[in-house]
């Protein structure tokens, strides 16, 4: 399934759900009920910025669009949610979670054999992690987890004490967003 086919599936209980009618939600999204017609049934190439609109205008967050489906871990997304003339030019939408009053970001670089430890954040607080090269060992809770180059993860970072370690032989290089 497609992300549009996504999109069109969503978009389309999401509006049921608010009780709206597709003429009210193009009103309060400022698109046309033809553009909307088309959405719903998976025949638009929507911009992000008219998938801004409606998410808005229904109450609901910008991932809850993309979402493939509402099993699973509900912060990952990776949906594909933009797509140039070049087939490697794209934006993908790894992860949501909402923020309620904070959102850091951080570039982090640990060498071989290094290690960040770190105690609980506050309640609320989670982590958003990108690994952009080497592979990025999480310990959290006595358990042990590997994210590759090209992955990501998403964790409470409030639900105790854990630590970033690079076990590799070469330079570990991650994004860091951490969210309250």
């Amino acid at each position: 399934m497609s992300v549009l086919e996504h999109v069109a599936g969503n978009l389309r209980r999401l509006r049921q759900q608010a009780g709206l009618s597709q003429q009210a939600l193009a009103e309060g999204a400022q698109v046309s009920r033809r553009m909307l017609v088309a959405i719903e049934s998976g025949d638009a190439n929507v911009s992000l910025n008219t998938l801004d609109r409606l998410a808005e205008a229904l109450g609901v967050q910008f991932a809850d669009l993309l979402k493939a489906d509402a099993g699973g871990d509900q912060s990952r997304v990776d949906a594909l949610a933009w797509r140039g003339a070049d087939p490697q030019s794209r934006g993908v939408l790894l992860s949501s979670v909402p923020a309620a009053h904070q959102v850091e970001l951080w570039q982090w670089t640990l060498m071989p054999g290094e290690r960040y430890r770190s105690g609980a954040d506050p309640e609320g607080w989670c982590e958003l992690i990108y690994v952009v090269e080497g592979r990025l060992t999480l310990e959290q809770h006595g358990v042990t987890q590997h994210v590759e180059a090209g992955d990501h993860l998403v964790f409470p970072s409030h639900a105790g004490d854990y630590a970033y370690c690079n076990e590799g032989e070469a330079p570990l290089r991650f994004v860091r967003n951490v969210v309250h």
